[in-house]
């Protein structure tokens, strides 16, 4: 029994690591499929050749294919695995009406398996070509709409398991995920495309959208090149490109403008419009603003420097500035300038605005472009991190127990992932640092950290900081600190011994205590980015669950140890009870594995002094010396300073202890480091747990509270063997006592008896004969002396049933009694109990009772006992006697006597059966008896096997009613 539980748990285990690798198993898979989508961008084939490759591979499956659902019919567009002679009948007709119907008016999962048992498969090419069995099609589903299906085959029959199906389904949402992106993909390019036609049809020149295509997310060739040729085209002087930043603006671009006025420009980057200026207009307007003489402006009027300079050093007359819109919010403007005054033509001005409209599109691309190079970027990072994660948690479930392993790959993924060059790993104890691990560190930091494994980080460190402040510590430069610009010689020694420049060190903590760090190294100065340092935290929070999970594991591991001790133990007290040194020999053997001990053993007292009474893993020599010197308390053994002090005694090594003087024997025996461990029964020893090691190496807090358990069940077996003779012992002495007493009871029963026949048989006579023995005077006291005699008989005849009862040896005489003879007979004889207290009986006996199986004799005895009772303790009142049968699942006989009488208290019918026990002292007196008369009857009922129960109301009357089972007959 005891290792029952233990396999239970190893089974639990296995089991949840086989789901842990299969859960790793479709992560993986899950994980390359988001891998390809990644690397190809609208493009589905490879994409569809991952899922299906995958969902083979895990299904256990042979081929699978992937069907589009297009015009109201399924198309194969990718296939895996399939038979050659198949694969190519399905690449000449890709169409598969097989499944249409099915699939479209249910959408559900199609699972059977074995299709050559199911038509329309089993006639199908699938049958015939491919040999396929087992099957299984998940639908690609966009809400309701049917974009799909993914088909398995296997060419075996048999089923797929639900995570098997789970799988597939989540395939199906990833292929229909990629088929939605592609769409959404190619709708994109197509609209880029069409902008890019209608840009080249509305504008004069091509080479800006050349320079565009050929400048991806470079806005100023672009701007340069939309102004150029502006200024060519339309044969204006130069021109210039103001951007809006808030409520300000700053120059994005000029082409062709003198020298001083480009000065003047860039001596002021960002500038506020005037409310006058042709720029100001158009910012509050969002209006073209066409100056055909600038000098008679009001903004020149009113010598606005920017209009001053443009006019006297640009050569400025005439000028066009048209506002550069996006959905309506002014982007910027185009401003086109001409040293000869005049008006712009509609198409120059059209011509403009095109420009300005493809300056709003580069920017608007550009962003666009920017956006996407980040999330793409963001999209790498992460899933280089979630691989990483991945692999990590792969080496977790692969060494459970185990942390090297897995630190070891934490800092191997950070260091690569966050470029650094090398990294640490330490534990904290909550006063120094030791190492946990090292990657890739220089050889002569590496020697420099292991010949100290544990250290005190000094002041001014990244890992005091961490210490004292439990946040990521991260320096950009080492050199710029205040402990290396200091010369600080540990700080100075440590950075020339690993060449480092730029540092991260991230706390591990849990419960917000710190239990190490993970620290990561840059020979150059580099800072290290928030992803990075992010995800060097979610390394740490990963390493502190390992730590944890480890940490549980073993404890389990122990806990499991010793459950399974403490069950044999138990095992063993149980099936061993009396047998106490097989139970103590269990215990030392025990106790010496779990607690890593090389011997153990047990003394137990007789007299003063303690004996060697188990032992295990001791040589012989040391346990026949052992056994031939008992130990009293006193300090020269460890038993004896345990029995001296009444606590564990624990020696690191006895061999160099002062006060020990078993050196020899422990010397010849190897012993060094002892434990003593008392058993205690209400604070008195009643024995000694020794534990012994041969090397000096002391016993953790944990062994020796083991070790104290493994007392306490020492203590319990003793104990259980103690009060077992002890009980063994009183009950021979109760069976010895009761059997004197039944003897004593028969035996004094006859001599009564005997006499007391000889008293009523003479009375009776002389009462019968008074006139012949001339007796007549004294007939009133011989009746007296007679009823006294036959009441003393009585008490006898019951003392005397009452103890054949207890000692079993009242035996009953069954036999079928006609039930309505004998309910006369006992009536005949209560009517003259009633009479004696003028009571009224009443007989309501149900007809036709027929017979029952009982002794004749207990049941009139129990009846009249009842109805005696009843007349006794009723005066003028009404004693009613009942007897019916009643079946309700199973056939008794009820016979009740209910009366009028005085009726009893809760408290009095709880101990109403006990034996010579009365309702209370009041009654006894008032009414007699000895109160064995209810006892006996209840016991005679249960010997029927049947029961007298009672209800009563005080002042109102009582009810006694006895139950016997049926069986009766007619």
């Amino acid at each position: 029994m005891g290792q029952e539980p233990a396999t239970d748990l190893e089974r639990c285990l296995a089991r949840a690591q086989r789901e842990l690798s299969e859960a790793l198993e479709r992560q993986a898979a899950t994980d390359e499929v988001l891998r390809v989508i990644a690397s190809s961008p609208g493009e589905l084939e490879p994409v569809f050749q991952a899922m299906l490759a995958s969902a083979i591979r895990i299904c256990e499956a042979k081929f699978g294919t992937l069907l589009l659902f297009e015009e109201d019919q399924l198309r194969l567009v990718a296939m895996h695995g399939a038979p050659g002679e198949f694969e190519e009948l399905r690449r000449r007709d890709p169409t598969v009406p097989i499944y249409v119907r099915r699939l479209v008016e249910t959408r559900q999962i199609v699972h059977l398996a074995n299709i050559a048992k199911e038509e329309p498969y089993a006639s199908s090419p699938l049958v015939k070509l491919a040999g396929a069995r087992s099957f299984m099609l998940v639908p690609m589903l966009k809400g309701n709409e049917l974009i799909g299906a993914i088909t398995i085959y296997r060419q075996d029959v048999g089923v797929f398991t639900d995570k098997q199906i789970e799988l597939v389904q989540n395939f199906a949402h990833q292929a229909v995920i990629a088929i939605e992106n592609t769409r959404l993909l190619r709708e994109l390019r197509q609209r880029t495309d069409d902008l890019s036609e209608s840009l080249e049809q509305q504008t004069a020149t091509s080479s800006v959208l050349r320079v565009i295509s050929t400048s991806p997310g470079k806005l100023e060739p672009v701007f340069e090149a939309l102004l150029a040729n502006a200024v060519r085209v339309i044969g204006s002087t130069f021109g210039t490109m103001y951007l809006r930043q808030g409520d300000l603006f700053r120059v994005g671009a000029v082409h062709g403008a003198p020298p001083a006025y480009v000065e003047t420009l860039k001596s002021e980057p960002l500038f506020r419009p005037g409310a006058e200026t042709v720029l100001g207009r158009v910012a509050r307007t969002k209006q073209v603003m066409h100056v055909p003489n600038l000098l008679v402006d009001e903004a020149y009027r009113k010598r606005g420097p920017r209009v001053v300079a443009a006019v006297e050093q640009g050569g400025v007359q005439a000028l066009l500035s048209v506002p550069m819109l996006k959905d309506n919010e002014l982007v910027g403007t185009i401003t086109i300038y001409r040293a000869q005054t005049g008006s712009f033509t509609d198409k120059q001005i059209e011509l403009i605005q095109n420009f300005a409209a493809q300056a709003v599109i580069a920017i608007e691309n550009t962003r666009l472009l920017n956006e996407l190079r980040q999330r793409t970027d963001d999209l790498t990072e992460a899933l280089e991190q979630q691989t990483a994660t991945g692999e990590v948690l792969q080496v977790i479930s692969s060494s459970p127990g185990d942390l090297e392993p897995v630190f070891d790959a934490m800092l191997a993924n950070a260091v690569r992932i966050c470029e650094a060059k090398f990294g640490s790993l330490y534990l904290y104890d909550g006063d120094r640092f030791r190492v946990g691990v090292l990657h890739n560190a220089p050889p002569a930091f590496a020697e420099f950290r292991r010949s100290e494994p544990a250290f005190y980080p000094p002041p001014g460190t990244a890992l005091a900081q961490i210490i004292a402040t439990k946040r990521t510590a991260h320096t950009h430069d080492i050199m710029l600190e205040e402990g290396y610009v200091a010369r600080n010689p540990i700080i100075v020694s440590t950075v020339e011994l690993a060449g480092f420049r730029t540092a991260l060190a991230v706390p591990m903590l849990k419960d917000d205590k710190l239990i190490g760090c993970i620290n990561i190294y840059r020979q150059e100065v580099r800072p290290f980015t928030d992803k990075q340092i992010e995800l060097v935290t979610n390394f740490a929070a990963q390493a502190v669950i390992a730590i944890e999970n480890a940490r549980l594991l073993n404890e389990l591991r122990e806990s499991l140890q010793q459950q399974t001790a403490t069950a044999d133990v138990l095992k063993v007290i149980s099936r061993s009870t009396f047998d106490l040194k097989a139970v103590l020999q269990t215990l030392v053997e025990s106790v010496a594995r779990l607690c890593e001990a090389d011997m153990a053993a047990i003394r137990r007292p007789k007299g003063s002094a303690f004996f060697h009474v188990a032992s295990h893993g001791s040589p012989i020599e040391y346990d026949e010396y052992m056994q031939g010197h008992p130990v009293e308390a006193e300090r020269g053994t460890v038993a004896g300073r345990v029995l001296l002090e009444g606590k564990p005694i624990h020696i690191t090594d006895v061999q160099a202890d002062p006060e020990y003087t078993m050196v020899g024997i422990s010397k010849r025996a190897g012993f060094h480091t002892i434990l003593g461990v008392p058993l205690l029964r209400e604070g008195s020893p009643v024995g000694v747990i020794v534990l012994g090691r041969k090397t000096a190496r002391p016993f953790t807090d944990k062994q020796i509270e083991l070790a104290s358990t493994f007392a306490d069940q020492a203590v319990i077996a003793i104990e259980n063997v103690r009060l077992f003779d002890e009980l063994q012992d009183k009950s021979r002495q109760l069976a010895l006592a009761s059997e004197n007493k039944s003897q004593f009871v028969s035996s004094m029963s006859h001599e009564l008896r005997t006499p007391l026949n000889a008293i009523i048989g003479l009375t009776e006579m002389m009462v019968t004969n008074a006139a012949r023995f001339g007796t007549e005077k004294a007939q009133e006291p011989l009746k007296r002396v007679n009823r006294a005699g036959t009441h003393l008989l009585g008490l006898i005849n019951q003392v005397l049933d009452l103890s054949k009862i207890e000692a079993g040896k009242l035996e009953l005489n069954p036999q079928a009694v006609q039930l309505a003879q004998l309910i006369d007979d006992v009536i005949s004889t209560a009517g003259q109990l009633a009479e004696q207290n003028k009571n009224r009986l009443v007989v309501d006996a149900q007809e036709n009772l027929g017979a029952l199986t009982v002794d004749p004799m207990r049941l009139r005895q129990i009846l009249l006992n009842l109805l005696s009772n009843a007349c006794k303790f009723t005066k003028e009142g009404e004693v009613k006697f009942a007897a019916r049968k009643v079946s309700n699942g199973s056939s008794f006989v009820e016979f009740a006597v209910s009366d009028t009488g005085i009726g009893m208290t809760p408290e009095q019918q709880a101990k109403l059966f006990e034996e010579f026990t009365q309702a209370d002292a009041t009654t006894a007196q008032r009414f007699g008896g000895t109160g064995l008369g209810l006892a006996i009857a209840r016991k005679l009922a249960r010997m029927m096997g049947g029961d007298v129960i009672v209800t009563s109301e005080m002042g109102k009357g009582s009810v006694f009613t006895v139950r016997l089972p049926g069986g009766a007959t007619r």
